[in-house]
């Protein structure tokens, strides 16, 4: 497909237009700023005031409190509203965005329902989550196939600043992406304050607790993730029958909590799949 065929002749080819300027927008507006963007280079389209108030006090980024024609400038659109605000916020967006490439940090909307709502095929969805907001995030991708490999690494260089990418092939993947790092932070953080009730009733405070939950978390995942080993072979290494990590695990392996944890995943990844059914196509 042709240049001409995919990119509006008054498109910038720097101007990213971000649909909604929430959390996740703003991870994503921060990093790049970080990176070295321009405010000039970055269009809100937000109604609320006190969000807009907030983009130019943090960014120095003027928002707009509808979508007009210099949308149609935008070379990149990303929509970062609420999934059940998408179809209202999408009406007066279309006629602007028809030769934009879209792309979606909204849970539950399908890339079908996005394609109809904008008239447009050149469609990424993500699936980022919130270590996103610290730059340690990582976000599943799906591309429809009119995205090409230049608009797929303008989507990379677009998210780097917020943690790591994954692409998936298939669409439906990203549900499973949803329960696993979607909703993951969750699950570690529930796992962080039932330690931090262990740790009181053994006799520490919750504040200790914390302290070393989270740093046995982070430096746990950090050597799983520079060690060549799985993360069975490095449990194992710290496993001696009979001492106490053979205890603790003994008692988790008793309850079967690996087998209610992969469950609660999978309950996830079926509601995943049941808003996508909620919100659309």
């Amino acid at each position: 497909m042709s240049t001409e065929a995919t990119t509006s002749s008054t498109a910038s080819p720097d101007l990213t237009a971000f649909i909604g300027g929430g959390n996740m927008a703003s991870a994503i507006i921060g990093g790049l700023i970080k990176a070295g963007t321009a405010p000039a280079q970055i269009l809100v389209v937000e109604p609320w005031a006190a969000q807009r108030e907030k983009l130019l006090a943090d960014f120095g980024i003027e928002a707009l409190a509808a979508a007009d024609s210099r949308l149609a400038r935008a070379a990149t659109i990303v929509w970062a509203v609420k999934p059940q605000s998408f179809v209202e916020a999408a009406e007066p967006c279309a006629p602007h965005g028809r030769y934009a490439l879209h792309l979606s940090v909204m849970a539950g909307i399908r890339s079908d329902a996005i394609a109809a709502a904008t008239g447009n095929e050149r469609i990424v969805r993500a699936m980022p989550n919130t270590p996103a907001l610290i730059g340690m995030g990582i976000a599943g991708l799906y591309a429809r196939p009119g995205v090409d490999a230049k608009a797929r690494a303008r989507v990379e260089a677009l998210l780097a600043p917020t943690g790591a990418t994954l692409w998936v092939n298939e669409e439906a993947q990203l549900d499973a992406v949803t329960a696993m790092s979607g909703s993951g932070p969750a699950y570690v953080f529930y796992f962080v304050e039932a330690m931090m009730t262990a740790a009181e009733k053994m006799g520490l405070s919750a504040e200790d607790g914390k302290a070393l939950a989270l740093a046995t978390f982070a430096g746990a995942t950090e050597l799983a993730r520079r060690s060549p080993e799985t993360p069975a072979v490095l449990r194992e290494r710290v496993t001696s029958k009979g001492g106490t990590t053979y205890a603790a695990l003994q008692h988790l392996r008793a309850s079967e909590v690996a087998e209610r944890f992969v469950e609660a995943l999978q309950a996830a990844q079926n509601r995943a799949r049941e808003l996508g059914d909620e919100f659309g196509a």
